[in-house]
């Protein structure tokens, strides 16, 4: 899924409630700190990874991967139980201020970060059978950020949710994504082939808004 806010988390697991194998995320470290939400996401066994910026890692070479394993961690504890692995590739919310240092080249998403969910399908192997492609949209309300508050007070007033079942390729559910440059290349480009499309549906939304709003 795309990330705008907090509050996707809430959206998901209201939407998919009863639909399918109860979701679980992989979330920041440092989310475990929220008030009386992080330590139900660590009760739930939520898996929890510490990402270490390049800087760091340069300096403290011997942290390099350590993220990984904690997704290969979690990962191994999932194939013993239904459930349903759930991944914001852009790995932090979408603002303005991000997509313009990425120098992003899609109009509303962030770059995806396809190491996590390459990981994920290495380690689950067979288990995991299908992918479940979700776009969030927030109605633009003129004054209103898409922010967790506006969306527990009431502000945003309509979301627009597109679910897909995508079909996993097979040569894509094995393979290794840190050392082989040519698995790695052809996972980034079905990753971005999807962002594309993702980026086309959330146009797409934008502009219903917006005729909705003005008609």
């Amino acid at each position: 899924s795309n990330h705008q806010s907090w509050a996707d988390i809430f959206v998901l697991q209201k939407v998919f409630n009863h639909r399918i194998p109860f979701l679980k995320f992989f979330l920041k470290k440092d989310l475990i700190w929220v008030p009386f939400i992080g330590i139900c996401w660590w009760a739930l066994d939520f898996p929890f990874m510490r990402r270490y910026s390049k800087a760091f890692l340069q300096k403290y070479p011997q942290y390099k991967g350590k993220d990984l394993e904690i997704t290969k961690k979690s990962c191994l504890k999932f194939k013993f139980t239904p459930v349903s692995v759930m991944n914001f590739l852009e790995g932090t919310r979408f603002q303005p201020s991000k997509h313009k240092s990425q120098n992003s080249p899609y109009k509303f998403l962030l770059k995806p970060k396809s190491g996590g969910m390459a990981y994920a399908l290495n380690v689950m192997g067979d288990k995991i059978k299908s992918m479940v492609d979700v776009t969030i949209y927030y109605q633009d309300l003129p004054g209103n950020e898409i922010s967790f508050w506006n969306f527990m007070s009431g502000k945003i007033k309509k979301i627009y949710i597109h679910t897909q079942i995508r079909e996993i390729p097979e040569e894509l559910k094995q393979g290794d994504y840190e050392n082989d440059p040519v698995f790695r290349a052809k996972f980034q480009n079905w990753i971005n082939q999807i962002w594309q499309e993702k980026d086309q549906l959330l146009e797409k939304f934008q502009q219903e808004s917006m005729n909705e709003q003005f008609s």
